[in-house]
């Protein structure tokens, strides 16, 4: 296998490819990455944009809530043999306790999925407080991160594909939502679904919490429901949509059989250069700079 390619090798990190850094945002971003449907794309989503932000010299933190540890897989870290969050869940385990750099990215750490995460769900059922278990321990690690002058600038939470207690706590501890929308039809019930999940949870549990990024997945040009699907989502969700659909690649699918995400397994690949060009636009629009932009659309300046 080439030595490119290896997630412990400096050299997969591909600062050479941004032009420049991206730009920071007014402060710590934390996104759930969320959609009830399954196989969307939605932890390829989480990594890559992970991954590129981290590219562009931010700080991210990837928090795997998701009891399968596909995000863990991609990122090469082996989650058998660390504590993880369910520790953090069950046990009260501070969250710096559990999160580990990723090789080959100085600027991205996760806080794994371990084996027991499984039973959490059940764990917690008991608990005061169970839906914001998350938000505590989130809050209080950024708080001592921003005192050491070590501020996170990115926290991207990948959830389960369920409506759990996992996911609830998940959207209880962001203020922003990503969703990765596949370009079929069963994802845009997904997306129904999710949206009477977040009304209620912002009626009960957090009030700021809201869609701010959908993104389009496994695009294929050639079909046309994959159009019917894309033109969709524009005219219904026109601020939210970043509208640079991922194309369905092979690239994509088999990075994380090498441990690794599409942005170091093959950075000059399309899907990668999709990612990144997200990636890119995510950081846009979390900056001063785009903050006038954003407010103006809020406000219905933008005409689908």
């Amino acid at each position: 296998m080439n030595d490119s390619r290896e997630t412990s090798s400096p050299k997969v990190i591909g600062i050479r490819r941004l032009k420049e850094p991206m730009p920071t945002p007014l402060k710590t971003r934390v996104f759930t990455v969320a959609n009830q449907k399954g196989g969307v794309g939605k932890t390829t989503t989480a990594v890559n944009i992970a991954a590129a932000l981290a590219m562009g010299g931010l700080k991210v933190l990837v928090i795997d809530l998701d009891p399968q540890g596909n995000a863990c897989t991609a990122l090469g870290i082996d989650r058998e043999e660390l504590a993880g969050m369910y520790e953090v869940l069950v046990k009260d385990l501070p969250l710096s306790e559990v999160i580990t750099k990723v090789a080959g990215f100085p600027y991205l750490e996760c806080a794994p999925a371990d084996v027991d995460l499984a039973g959490a769900e059940i764990n917690m059922v008991g608990f005061v407080s169970r839906e914001s278990r998350l938000k505590l321990a989130l809050e209080k690690f950024l708080a001592e991160r921003e005192a050491a002058g070590a501020r996170i600038d990115y926290v991207i939470i990948d959830c389960p594909p369920s409506l759990g207690l996992l996911t609830i706590n998940a959207l209880t501890a962001a203020e922003e939502v990503m969703v990765p929308i596949q370009c079929e039809y069963y994802s845009l019930e997904g997306l129904t679904l999710l949206l009477k999940t977040l009304q209620q949870v912002q009626q009960m549990l957090n009030q700021k919490v809201r869609i701010t990024t959908i993104v389009l997945t496994m695009f294929d040009s050639r079909t046309r429901l994959a159009n019917d699907v894309a033109n969709t989502v524009r005219q219904h969700f026109p601020n939210e949509l970043i509208d640079i659909p991922i194309p369905r690649a092979v690239r994509i699918s088999e990075a994380p059989s090498f441990n690794q995400t599409v942005m170091t397994y093959d950075a000059s690949s399309p899907g990668a250069i999709a990612y990144m060009t997200v990636a890119r636009e995510i950081a846009r629009r979390g900056s001063g700079d785009a903050s006038k932009q954003i407010n103006n659309l809020n406000n219905g300046a933008h005409t689908a």
